[in-house]
C-alpha cells in the first residue's frame, strides 16, 4: 500500500508513473485525495473541539468557585453541544478511515522507473541468457514422458481431485523430493532460515501481502472458517513481520521455506495447461528478505544471482527477463522473471520471480525497524521463488532425455539416489 503522504504530495507523478503499468489511476488517485482531504479537515476540527472542551472544563470549575452559576452553566451546555459534536465528529473519522483504506487497498505500486511500459509479456525485456539449447535425438513432451514411465499420474490426479492436482510416483515422487531439498540446502547455505509455515492464512495476512482484494478470486477459500489456502509460502512467512518494529542491527532477515502452494487459476484454461505448464497445486522453495531500504537494491541482485546459481547447477538453459509494467504483479515495484527452456515444447518456462516490494508490503504489515535517531521507519521486502517445481520438472524430463532414458543431473543424483530413469 502506498503511503498517503506520497498521493497527498504526488498525485500527478503517481498517475503518469502508474501509465507504465498500462492503467489509469486518475479517478482512484482523486478519490483517495478527496477522502484524505476531508479526513484530515476533520480531524484538525475534532481536536480543535477537544482542545476547546479541556480549556472549558476549567473555566467551568472555577467559574463555580467563584459563585457565577449562571456563566458556568452556560458554557456547560457549550462544551456538552461540542462533546456531541465530536461524537459526531469520531464516527465520521471512522467512517473515512475505511472508505480511505479501501480505496488504497486496490492502488497498485509505483513501479520502478527501470521497469519499461508494456502491456503483457510480449514487452519483457531480456537481460541476460545463459546455457546453449539442447538438441535431442529424442523429443517427447514432458506429459508423455511422465505417463510412460509412471513417474506422474495424471488421471488419478482427476479421479481424486481434478484436473490440475497430478499425482507423482516412483522416481517421480523422489525427484519432487530431491528438488525441494536441493533448493532448501542451497538456500539454508546461504543464510536463509528454514521457516515451515502454515498452509492456510486468515484474510488479515492476505491483505498484508497485497494477495486481497486483488487475487481474492485466484485464491481458494474456506467459507466456515473464512481461511485461504496459500497462493506462495512468501505469504505466511512474510506475516511473521506483521505489526513488528525490527532492531536496525537485525536486519536483514533473511527466511526460506517450502510449501505446497493453491492457485485457482481462474481465466487461464487454454493458457499452456498441458502436463505440468500450469497447475492447482503443485510445490515451491521460497526465499524472503526484511532488508534496510538503501540495501534492497542490492539485496535483489544478490537474490537474482542465487536463482542464476541453482539453475545452472541444474545446468539448464534459461534466461532472465525484466517485467514491464503491464505484466508486473500488483506489489511489485520491480521483477525480474527466470525462465527455462523446454526442449519438446520448444518455449519458455517461468519458474522463478524475483521482486522487490520496496515499502508497499511493509505499509501494509506496519514492518518497522528503528533508525539511528530512534524514528521508526518502514523496511523493504524482497521475494523470490526458488524454485518453483513443476516446470523445472517438466524442462528436466524433456532437456536431458535420449532415446533410451532420462539423464538425471550431477548436482541432483546425491538427492535423489539415482544418475538416470531408464525408458
Amino acid at each position: 500500500m502506498l503511503l498517503q503522504s506520497t498521493i497527498r504530495n504526488n498525485p500527478e507523478e503517481i498517475i503518469d508513473r502508474m501509465k507504465v503499468r498500462n492503467i489509469d489511476v486518475t479517478d482512484i488517485i482523486e478519490k483517495i485525495t478527496a477522502l484524505d482531504k476531508r479526513k484530515r479537515e476533520v480531524q484538525t476540527r475534532f481536536e480543535n473541539n477537544q482542545h476547546a472542551i479541556k480549556e472549558s472544563s476549567k473555566v467551568i470549575g472555577d467559574l463555580f468557585k467563584s459563585g457565577k452559576q449562571a456563566d458556568a452553566s452556560s458554557l456547560r451546555e457549550k462544551t456538552a453541544s461540542q462533546k456531541e459534536d465530536n461524537k459526531l465528529l469520531s464516527d465520521e473519522l471512522s467512517r473515512l478511515d475505511v472508505d480511505l483504506l479501501e480505496q488504497m487497498y486496490h492502488l497498485p505500486n509505483i513501479p520502478n522507473e527501470t521497469v519499461p511500459a508494456g502491456k503483457d509479456d510480449a514487452d519483457n525485456v531480456e537481460i541476460a541468457i545463459w546455457g546453449q539449447k539442447p538438441v535431442l535425438e529424442s523429443s517427447e513432451p514432458h506429459w508423455e514422458i511422465a505417463k510412460n514411465l509412471n513417474l506422474i499420474d495424471w488421471e488419478l490426479g482427476v479421479k481424486i481431485a481434478g484436473a490440475g492436482f497430478p499425482v507423482y510416483r516412483n522416481q517421480g515422487a523422489r525427484l519432487q523430493r530431491g528438488l525441494v531439498q536441493f533448493f532448501l540446502d542451497r538456500a539454508v547455505e546461504s543464510g536463509y532460515e528454514e521457516i515451515n509455515p502454515p498452509l492456510l492464512i486468515n484474510e488479515a495476512s492476505g491483505y498484508g501481502t497485497g494477495q486481497l482484494p486483488d487475487k481474492d478470486g485466484q485464491m481458494y477459500h474456506t467459507e466456515r472458517d473464512h481461511l485461504y489456502l496459500i497462493p506462495t509460502a512468501e505469504v505466511p512467512v512474510t506475516n511473521i513481520y506483521r505489526d513488528t518494529i525490527i532492531k536496525e542491527a537485525d536486519l536483514p532477515m533473511k527466511n526460506t521455506a517450502f510449501s505446497p502452494c493453491f492457485r485457482r487459476e481462474a481465466g487461464s484454461y487454454g493458457k499452456d495447461v498441458r502436463g505440468l505448464n500450469r497447475l492447482h497445486q503443485f510445490e515451491k522453495v521460497e526465499i524472503l528478505q526484511v532488508v534496510h531500504p538503501d540495501e534492497s537494491y542490492k539485496v535483489l541482485d544478490h537474490m537474482v544471482d542465487h536463482v542464476k546459481g541453482l539453475l545452472e547447477s541444474l545446468e539448464l538453459h534459461y534466461r532472465v527477463v525484466r517485467l514491464c509494467g503491464g505484466d508486473l504483479g500488483f506489489a511489485a515495484a520491480i521483477t525480474y522473471d527466470f525462465e527455462v527452456w523446454s526442449a519438446a515444447q520448444e518455449m519458455w518456462l517461468e519458474v522463478s520471480s524475483v521482486s522487490n516490494f520496496e515499502t508497499f508490503q511493509a505499509n501494509r504489515l506496519k514492518c518497522r525497524f528503528k533508525d539511528s535517531e530512534g524514528k521508526n521507519q518502514l523496511v523493504h521486502t524482497l521475494n523470490g521463488s526458488a524454485m518453483a517445481l513443476p516446470r523445472i520438472m517438466a524442462a528436466l524430463l524433456e532437456n536431458n532425455q535420449t532415446k533410451n532414458e532420462i539423464n538425471i543431473p550431477k548436482a541432483l543424483i546425491p538427492y535423489v539416489g539415482f544418475d538416470k530413469i531408464n525408458k
